[in-house]
């Protein structure tokens, strides 16, 4: 078995976990298990936040095992056995964790941990499904905070779907093929 990578694209509320979910599911197959990769940071005393994670753990079999990223999400991925599934959610929350509130060069983080965690994913014998929120499709930020993440993010986008063998963005929960090799 190889790497599979399907990329998952969406805004908030796109319907894009969901899918992700379902998509790992269905290549772990019947009785095959899951490997959850969060990225939320919890204890910070965000209620809302905390009631997200409580849903989407809901959302999902409480068979699959969960992760906890935190900011090495190279060394999570290579902990995860060969043959499982990998559910990643979401790679924005992880690069935010990562950047914090000074990104510095965005080319220190696309060639240092991000570059890292590619290259973890695909060095994964089996299918990973990378769940990550689309934030180009707005207004340019007037913060430069902002600006540097936003850019950030899109080229990550562009490195992890150059490597996919699926990609979708997700729209008012209705997927868009990007990349389909398979099909």
């Amino acid at each position: 078995m190889s790497t599979q990578l399907v990329v998952v694209l969406g805004g908030t509320r796109s319907g894009k976990s969901r899918f992700g979910r379902d998509r790992a599911a269905a290549l772990a197959g019947e009785g095959g298990s899951v490997a959850y990769l969060g990225t939320i940071v919890t204890g910070l005393g965000d209620a809302e936040l905390d009631d997200r994670l409580r849903r989407h753990r809901l959302d999902r079999p409480a068979a699959w095992a969960t992760i906890d990223v935190g900011r090495d999400l190279a060394a999570a991925v290579r902990s995860v056995e060969p043959g499982m599934t990998i559910l990643l959610d979401g790679l924005t929350l992880w690069l935010s964790l990562v950047v914090g509130d000074d990104p510095g060069p965005i080319d220190d983080v696309l060639d240092g941990l991000f570059a890292d965690a590619l290259a973890a994913i695909a060095g994964h014998d089996g299918p990973v499904v990378v769940v990550s929120d689309e934030l180009g499709l707005g207004m340019v930020p007037l913060e430069p905070l902002s600006r540097a993440f936003r850019d950030l993010l899109g080229i990550a986008h562009q490195r992890l779907v150059a490597q996919s063998d699926e990609a979708w963005f997700l729209v008012a929960g209705r997927p868009l093929a990007l990349v389909d090799r398979e099909g």
